[in-house]
């Protein structure tokens, strides 16, 4: 019985397929047929579009996991690279600064950085990388790019320390820059605050005046800037007025500075080099007066 059948589909397909292919009006029907197999053959796929789509979604998904991973190193990569452009920009400009404040020196300078700060919250002081190998001596000024910063109280073979002028032991004689008017500027052990000394209630100081190095001490060269004044409190039946000046330099935010050289003095001639020119300089012929002798 199975072999009959078989034998009649296949007689069955055989007319079918001389019919389909002598007769046009088969097309009607295997469309028709066609139509009615669809579900079928959808049904038949639907397992083998299910293996394939789930390939499909995990191969996709550790695609995805994977660039994912990339993407993320590549960020902290980017990341790192902007935080240290962003340094050495930062550091370029000021250095750039540092330069152009130093075109405007007369006197020979280095450049140093800085190693560390004082811990200790009562004093101001910090270390830098130049010492005496350098040519670092006790008692030079340190400037960054915007004034004075400070002066070196020890020096080290490779390091130095400085002394800030925001310490309370720190002071210096300054001058107003408008004027002339010579004091002392002192420390007040905050940063942002320095304390002018002294200073007579009719003085003519006010608020926003530049304060620079005087030279009076022979240790800061004249004419670089220590502070600006904020503050002048004229109090009735006291004899000084309270002035309070903000350091320029930025103390708290540098990090690369000037140690400056200051120039070598002129020589002073001597009595007898001056005993020797002064002749020349009135002339042959004009007398020339001594200590021992008594004009007529």
């Amino acid at each position: 019985m199975p072999g009959y059948r078989m034998l009649l589909c296949a007689v069955v397909a055989s007319a079918l397929m001389f019919a389909d292919h002598r007769f046009t009006r088969m097309e009607e029907v295997r469309a028709q047929l066609t139509t009615v197999v669809a579900p079928i053959q959808w049904l038949v796929a639907v397992p083998s579009d299910v293996l394939t789509w789930g390939s499909l979604a995990l191969s996709d998904q550790r695609a995805l996991v994977e660039e994912n991973r990339r993407l993320r190193e590549q960020v902290l990569h980017l990341s790192h690279r902007v935080q240290h452009m962003s340094s050495l920009t930062a550091e370029n400009v000021r250095l750039r600064e540092l330069l152009g404040a130093a075109a405007r020196l007369e006197a020979d300078y280095i450049t140093a950085e800085l190693l560390s700060l004082d811990a200790d919250p009562f004093t101001h002081q910090m270390v830098i990388d130049r010492g005496r190998r350098n040519g670092v001596f006790v008692g030079q000024p340190v400037l960054d790019a915007s004034g004075l910063v400070g002066q070196v109280t020890a020096v080290s073979a490779y390091s130095s320390r400085v002394l800030m002028v925001a310490d309370a032991s720190h002071a210096l004689p300054i001058q107003v820059n408008r004027n002339g008017l010579r004091f002392v500027l002192q420390g007040s052990g905050d940063y942002n605050a320095l304390r002018v000394m002294h200073v007579p209630d009719t003085a003519d100081i006010r608020e926003g005046d530049l304060l620079v190095t005087s030279g009076m001490a022979g240790r800061f060269p004249p004419g670089y800037p220590v502070a600006r004044v904020t503050e002048v409190v004229h109090d009735p039946g006291q004899p000084f007025a309270r002035v309070t000046a903000e350091p320029v330099a930025r103390l708290q935010r540098s990090r690369h500075f000037l140690l400056v050289f200051p120039p070598e003095p002129a020589p002073v001639p001597d009595d007898e080099i001056w005993d020797q020119e002064l002749p020349d300089q009135l002339g042959a012929d004009t007398p020339v007066a001594t200590a021992t002798e008594e004009p007529d």
